[in-house]
């Protein structure tokens, strides 16, 4: 389900005109397409309208791809009835991922989840750069085809996302780490430092730097939080049980004394921050990766899977199906120093990759 080949502009929707919702209809735009949106306020639609972030009020039947943008709660009903009103690709943005993937079962939905966001609200925050160099996971069902999947990976690397694909399971007990969590561990240190602010008028005011940095994430609208905790209960608990192991241990080290455990745990941790992900780098760092794979659904997302399980991340890829039809050639471009790790893990899955080096 490539894009269309004719004269007139591709046409995508969007349901949900908030932060991210707007945010993707802007990137639709750069990229030339005609974008229909719809939101639960009639005067947000008015709004992006007459702002140029939408085209068109309501959904484009034909469109080639609608993504869901709606809260936690309501994402299965919107994406079931995108899928009934339009005939193309569905994706949705929530950041649960297993409740949705269980209840949906069509082949042209692709669950997703952006990693980006901004301090700003609705459409006044709205950006059509903020999936530039954010992560943009995909986590497909067993329903969910390579077409569709490449039509949704394919667009969201036109606005500059890494994409990496995820079991749904493990993408809601990920999430739960590095953004559930940390919320909820934001919202607390605010109501602590807010609840001492009393006894020490000045506590708030001094509060600066790292606090700020650490808080910063607890201004979010609370109201999101209601469903994202509820779906997502189980992953979220066991995080807040890691924390707070975590955080038992250390409040022993530093009860003890012990230097040295200190610095090694502060050590590891900053070593642990300093090697976070980057960008792809230079292409002569860059390899080329062709994986012949089965015509059948799934088979382009098992590659994606296996780069996430690797930390192997993929800066660009295609499939192109072969003139027989049950077989295509997926091309992935990959850092040269992770070749050895990713040919390894795709011989082990069955795959036969041929690896060359970009320059």
């Amino acid at each position: 389900m490539s894009l269309p080949n004719n004269p007139h502009p591709p046409r995508a929707n969007v349901l949900g005109l908030g932060l991210i919702g707007g945010s993707i209809a802007l990137a639709l735009v750069q990229l030339g397409f005609e974008v229909g949106g719809s939101d639960a306020k009639e005067s947000t639609v008015s709004d992006a309208a007459a702002r140029g972030i939408i085209s068109h009020a309501g959904l484009f039947p034909d469109a080639h791809i609608t993504f869901v943008a709606t809260p936690v709660g309501t994402v299965i009903e919107q994406v079931n009835y995108a899928l009934k009103h339009t005939s193309g690709v569905v994706t949705d943005v929530g950041s649960v991922k297993t409740h949705v993937a269980r209840e949906v079962s069509d082949p042209r939905f692709v669950p997703g989840h952006p990693m980006a966001g901004s301090e700003l609200d609705g459409l006044d925050g709205a950006d059509a750069t903020m999936f530039d160099g954010a992560t943009w996971v995909l986590t497909p069902n067993s329903s969910s085809t390579d077409e569709s999947f490449a039509v949704v990976a394919g667009l969201v690397s036109r606005f500059g996302a890494e994409v990496v694909a995820l079991d749904p399971v493990r993408h809601d007990d990920v999430v739960a780490t590095v953004s559930h969590v940390p919320h909820l561990t934001a919202a607390t240190l605010m109501g602590l430092a807010d609840d001492r602010s009393e006894e020490h008028l000045a506590l708030l005011r001094l509060a600066a730097g790292g606090f700020r940095d650490m808080t910063r994430i607890a201004s979010s609208r609370p109201g999101i939080w209601l469903d994202i905790c509820e779906q997502n209960q189980e992953s979220i608990v066991r995080g807040l049980d890691a924390l707070i192991a975590g955080l038992s241990e250390m409040r022993t080290v530093v009860a003890q004394q012990d230097r040295d455990a200190l610095f090694a745990r502060l050590e590891k941790a900053r070593l642990a921050r300093m090697n976070l992900p980057t960008g792809a780098g230079p292409v002569e760092a860059l390899a080329e990766v062709r994986i012949p794979i089965p015509d059948r659904p799934g088979s382009a997302a098992d590659v994606f899977t296996l780069s996430g399980e690797l930390s192997v991340n993929i800066y660009d890829f295609e499939v192109v199906h072969s003139v027989e039809g049950d077989r295509g050639v997926m091309v992935v471009v990959i850092r040269s120093e992770h070749a050895d790790t990713f040919r390894g893990g795709l011989i082990a899955r069955g795959f036969r990759p041929a690896i060359h080096p970009l320059s």
